[in-house]
């Protein structure tokens, strides 16, 4: 399951966890040796506490934005052996009711936040206090983010030379040749292999169930007995993990865009199912673009806008746009697309503008930013080691090509992507995880809070269904009609309302909600 910033099954090796039988005969409890660590870890770093300083890379960031380390162990098997720090950042909260001056509002603790990916960072999301939005829920919370171990400065992973990162401009065959496949097959079998070099024994412990644990030793450092997290897309599956492994540690918990927690849907058949409803998605704004026909002039039939797409996409593959925007980097910034509704109107604008002569907006939005390079390669390596790592993959290509193949013939817009995204998966020198059964039952979780737009793409709606049905006492807000890719905070005031009262109150529906759709975006030209 692919963030949106990275844009770009079943394996034969699998890590034997251990277990331990309940006197009651239940089911055993995996990975005991590493719960055993994880308390050890826990411990330690109560007692430590995180010390909160000025944060060195963001001096242009506001001055109530702190940020500090906490240590993991590696690997929890071993809690007393090798640590890594992870970066963490911290809003205090304002005490300040946004509709009343002069009422003094009561801390409740910290909210912690991860946005996905995996590979992403939630440095950066204190600060959504600033915004209206979030200016209730920054009052009552100290808004905490982290960078989640191989992200950032937390002992970070690397798999190839950042300066190598970038390939364009590149293709994006729909329905690749043989060659080409062969071409793919072999990056990805030399990416898998750049993993393994650059970040050594280490990397078989940068995984799902690990990223659970460290957000434990986190709740401890922070001083909170009981955890408040939300987390978005893939931070759904992690923090479902947490609910899991950890129930009696929840205080609230909000999943926005959830991800089927299945195990055997972990991550192989997520991809393909992802795959699927991207070609729902792109058809939305296609259609969407034909509805504005007046102001981009693209067609005004969604057949006739995939016309202008594909005819400058062959113009691309002729001559790349300002010798670095081809077929790749145009398909990649319509994907983007598929995650955000508001992103809508500027790559309408950009298709637009190309068609008529003028580049420039299209390279704006698709070209490679160089200056990003080494982050964009460390989210692409975390995302690699933590999918891979997770669960079983097919590790013969004519699975995928099979699979693949298939889905294309219906779903040709983010198949192939998605696929060689994920090939080096295949070629995986470690072990893998068997992914656990989310699941809590009666009386185990206090009530939580998911959060789904019923046309997400990237996390498609049957995850949010499955979490739901898993998580005993849990409860569904669902966007009818809208396929914005998390959306906790954002435009649509009755999802907020639902996320305010849980959040500040503890209050919820009682099984399940809806809301109407936020408005479309509307048109823009430069």
């Amino acid at each position: 399951m692919r963030a949106p910033a990275l844009y770009s099954a079943a394996g034969s090796l699998l890590l034997t966890t251990l277990a331990a039988a309940p006197a009651d005969g239940a089911e055993a409890v995996p990975g005991l040796a590493e719960l055993r660590g994880t308390a050890v870890a826990a411990e330690r770093a109560k007692d430590a506490g995180i010390r909160f300083g000025s944060c060195s890379k963001e001096q242009d960031m506001p001055g109530s934005l702190r940020c500090g380390t906490v240590s993991v162990p590696l690997d929890y098997a071993n809690p007393n052996g090798r640590q890594i720090k992870l970066t963490v950042s911290r809003v205090l909260a304002t005490h300040k009711d946004p509709h009343n001056s002069k009422r003094r509002v009561p801390r409740q603790g910290a909210l912690v936040f991860n946005p996905g990916g995996p590979g992403a960072s939630g440095t950066y999301f204190p600060l959504i206090g600033l915004m209206p939005e979030w200016k209730r829920i920054g009052a009552a919370y100290d808004l905490v983010g982290y960078a989640p171990r191989g992200v950032g400065d937390s002992a970070p992973l690397s798999c190839q030379d950042p300066k190598r990162f970038f390939k364009g401009p590149s293709q994006a065959p729909i329905h690749p040749s043989e060659s080409y496949k062969r071409e793919r097959i072999a990056q990805a079998k030399a990416y898998a292999r750049g993993c393994a070099q650059r970040s050594g024994s280490a990397l078989r412990h940068y995984h799902s169930l690990n990223n659970a644990r460290d957000l434990d030793v986190l709740r401890a450092a922070l001083g909170e007995d009981k955890l408040t997290f939300m987390g978005a897309s893939y931070g759904t599956y992690y923090g479902a993990l947490y609910a899991t492994l950890f129930p009696s540690h929840v205080r609230r918990m909000v999943f926005d865009a959830a991800v089927n927690p299945e195990p055997e849907q972990i991550w192989y058949r997520n991809n393909l199912d992802q795959s699927a409803a991207f070609e729902s998605r792109w058809a939305d704004l296609r259609e969407w673009i034909a509805k504005h026909h007046k102001v981009y002039g693209l067609g005004n039939t969604p057949a006739k806008v995939l016309r202008s797409y594909l005819r400058a996409s062959a113009r691309l593959a002729a001559e790349p746009a300002g010798g670095k925007v081809g077929p790749g980097q145009l398909h990649g910034a319509f994907l983007q697309a598929g995650y955000y509704d508001d992103y809508w109107p500027l790559r309408a604008e950009a298709l637009s503008a190309y068609l008529k002569g003028d580049p420039q907006p299209l390279i704006d939005i698709a070209a490679p930013v160089t200056e990003a390079a080494a982050e964009a390669e460390n989210s692409k390596a975390v995302y690699t080691a933590v999918e891979c790592n997770d669960g079983p993959w097919p590790t013969e290509w004519r699975v995928w090509d099979r699979d693949n193949t298939r889905l294309a013939r219906v779903a040709p817009f983010e198949t192939w992507d998605n696929v060689w995204a994920n090939l080096p998966c295949a070629y995986w020198p470690g072990p893998r995880q068997s992914p656990i059964d989310v699941r809590t039952g009666p009386g185990e979780l206090p009530p939580t809070l998911i959060l789904a737009a019923e046309w997400d793409a990237a996390a498609p709606y049957e995850g949010a269904l499955e979490l739901h049905r898993r998580l005993w006492h849990s409860v569904l807000v669902t966007e009818r009609d809208a396929g914005t890719h998390g959306i906790g905070g954002g435009p649509n005031k009755c999802v907020n309302a639902h996320l305010d009262a849980y959040l500040l109150e503890g209050r919820l529906p009682v099984r399940r909600a809806a809301c109407a759709p936020h408005p479309e975006p509307r048109p823009e030209t430069s």
